[in-house]
């Protein structure tokens, strides 16, 4: 493990104006989202809707760190064989990979789920290392339960443990690699809880992510975390400020983060394109932090390309001025220079 390499790769992923994109839809999410606009679920749209992103100007180049990819992306090529890595790199950003298999349910922990994906993954790691990749993802689900779902109260610390052991042992074997972990723990934000229960799961769930990333021996320097933000559930009839958003997010990160991770990269986790925006924006002109504040964005980024592409090529250039302004809007906000303003703009 080169760890001053890692750092390097960390750093860069969260330099200010940055961020990364998340393109690791598997079949099934991405067969979700082109439901949505009518688009036939197979290799060559999903193809031609990956290329489309990457290869938009300036976004690629000035406003996205990385991108993680699916393991049918990273082995892509676009129409005229020029290989998806490759077009990344040729724009400056970094080749990442989704690692993990997706979730099931936790045993003997009613309404838990645990991340699956440990077994054979220093052989997938090394494999993906030779693809280009340079970081990994591997998101770990935590639900609070609704007070009368269970018998008893979800997460439970059982359930945390274990799917933060398996973050640990992930994150592990990407830094032996030579690969950045991120670190993704997402609480759900689904659900009737309150701003106050988030908060007080979240910071559980951050204080037993670094224990068990202590206990692996995984160097913070080369480690990405990828959380939540505090907020209420969808279903809460309370819902918070942008201001106590911003306050609440900061205060658990302090109180949990250690100053050695270069960056927070951070979900949307459903929010809207622009409550996303808008939120990391807040955060970032609080200010006051060690680590790098910044965005990992799936849906936040592209869903606005997605409605205006529909699946048809006349539409490439209306998806690709969608994709530029989120992205840039997303850049302004990773420095705290972000306003509604601004964002309701078209950008030429």
């Amino acid at each position: 493990m080169d760890i001053e390499a890692l750092n390097k790769i960390a750093v860069a992923m969260v330099e200010p104006g940055t961020g990364i994109l998340a393109a690791d839809e598997s079949h099934g999410t991405i067969g979700k989202r082109f439901t949505s606009i009518n688009v036939e679920n197979n290799e060559t749209n999903r193809r031609d809707w990956r290329e489309m992103l990457f290869r938009t100007q300036p976004a690629m180049q000035d406003h996205i760190s990385g991108v993680i990819l699916y393991d049918e992306t990273i082995r892509q090529s676009a129409a005229d064989g020029t290989p998806f890595v490759k077009l990344m790199q040729d724009a400056g950003a970094i080749p990442g990979i989704k690692v993990d298999m997706g979730i099931t349910p936790l045993a003997g922990r009613p309404g838990e789920t645990i991340t699956q994906g440990l077994d054979g993954l220093r052989e997938r790691l090394a494999e993906y290392y030779e693809l280009g990749a340079r970081f990994a993802k591997w998101r770990a689900v935590i639900e609070i339960s609704h007070p009368d779902q269970y018998v008893r109260s979800t997460p439970t610390r059982g359930g945390m443990k274990a799917n933060n052991h398996a973050l640990g042992r992930y994150a592990a074997l990407c830094q032996e690699a030579g690969i950045v972990p991120i670190v993704e723990p997402e609480v759900l934000m689904g659900g009737h809880h309150s701003v106050e229960r988030c908060h007080e799961v979240t910071e559980k769930v951050l204080n037993s992510l670094f224990t068990e990333l202590y206990e692996q021996g995984v160097k913070l320097e080369g480690t990405i975390l990828k959380p939540n933000m505090v907020v209420a559930g969808k279903k809460c009839a309370e819902q918070p400020s942008r201001e106590e958003i911003a306050e609440r997010t900061i205060k658990v990160l302090k109180d949990t983060v250690p100053s050695a991770v270069p960056g927070i990269a951070f979900l949307s986790g459903g929010q809207e394109n622009e409550e996303a925006t808008r939120n990391l924006d807040m955060m970032n002109k609080v200010g006051g932090f060690p680590w790098k504040l910044t965005y990992s964005f799936g849906r936040a980024l592209q869903q606005s390309a997605l409605f205006a592409w529909k699946g048809k090529a006349e539409n490439y250039d209306a998806a690709q001025t969608a994709f530029n302004h989120r992205a840039r809007m997303n850049g302004l906000a990773s420095k705290g220079e972000w306003s509604a303003e601004i964002d309701d703009t078209v950008d030429a």
